[in-house]
């Protein structure tokens, strides 16, 4: 019997009924703080873009920011498989846990995983491992689902991979395995890197290290990107899967736009103690 990862945060981040999950995730598409509009699948792959910088919050407080992402992506047409780069919240698993097979469940149905692509990226790599553990109670990955089904149905394959060291070191192995396994396998992906930036300090302070992060995200500088966050004490969640992408992103010449940067105060209204989000998107023109 094929194995099925169910959902451990519906009902949490995000609506447990398929009909509320629908309209809040419309509600993230048209909120002020998002893109404003519904988006629409194009029907060709324009190629362009080759990732995105994703928040992975409760649906309420990063929806819009992270609305962004999926809008453009949307317009890059639908890939055959999206990777995503989650990070460790739980220490359970391996250190680079790579989901190996099966489906992952959500309230709007099941998303396939594309073992092919799961196991070419793990026989690449010096360090990731399959690993199902790291994935259980994990809520970065799961939370990108919805907004992926609302926007391709099933028509995408997932790859989940979860990240427990978050050094340049590490990023450069994940990196570099990722690119010669879709090479090989000639797939066309969507790679997300599913982070959180700044954590509990005030929407000033947030803004301020967030902006320090991100400058160095856009000069595609992965070894200043990590100096940044030790220097300032930036808590950004993750840092393994932004350099990940960053690695891969000067790998295949594609250049790092900002799409939007805010906080949760900026939604709730509360800047006392706030959590930051950015949706960046990786594209080659």
């Amino acid at each position: 019997m094929e194995k099925v990862r169910h959902p451990v945060v519906a009902g949490y981040f995000y609506p447990s009924r398929r009909d509320n999950l629908v309209k809040m995730i419309e509600w993230s598409f048209t909120h002020k703080l998002g893109p404003g509009a519904i988006p629409s699948v194009v029907t060709h792959k324009t190629c362009t873009s080759i990732g995105y910088i994703v928040p992975h919050a409760g649906y309420m407080y990063s929806g819009p920011i992270a609305a962004h992402a999926y809008y453009n992506m949307a317009q890059d047409g639908v890939p055959q498989s999206i990777i995503i780069l989650g990070t460790n919240h739980t220490g359970l698993g391996k250190p680079i846990s790579v989901y190996p097979e099966g489906k992952w469940q959500t309230p709007l149905g099941f998303i396939e995983v594309d073992g092919e692509l799961s196991k070419r990226i793990v026989e690449y790599s010096d360090i990731a491992d399959f690993d199902e553990y790291a994935h259980l109670e994990e809520h970065s990955i799961e939370v990108q689902l919805p907004f992926i089904q609302y926007i391709y149905s099933d028509k995408v394959k997932i790859v989940p991979i979860v990240i427990g060291i978050h050094t340049p070191e590490a990023a450069i192995d994940i990196a570099e395995s990722i690119v010669k396994a879709i090479s090989e396998l000639n797939r066309d992906i969507i790679i997300l890197a599913s982070s959180d930036f700044n954590h509990y300090e005030s929407h000033d302070i947030t803004v301020k290290k967030d902006e320090a992060a991100i400058s160095k995200i856009l000069e595609l500088d992965t070894q200043g990107f990590y100096k940044t966050l030790v220097d300032m004490d930036i808590s950004i969640c993750g840092p393994g899967g932004i350099m990940t992408l960053i690695e891969i992103a000067k790998r295949l010449k594609a250049r790092a736009i900002l799409l939007k940067h805010a906080t949760s105060g900026d939604i709730s209204g509360n800047k006392t103690a706030v959590v930051g989000y950015a949706a960046i998107k990786f594209s080659r023109i």
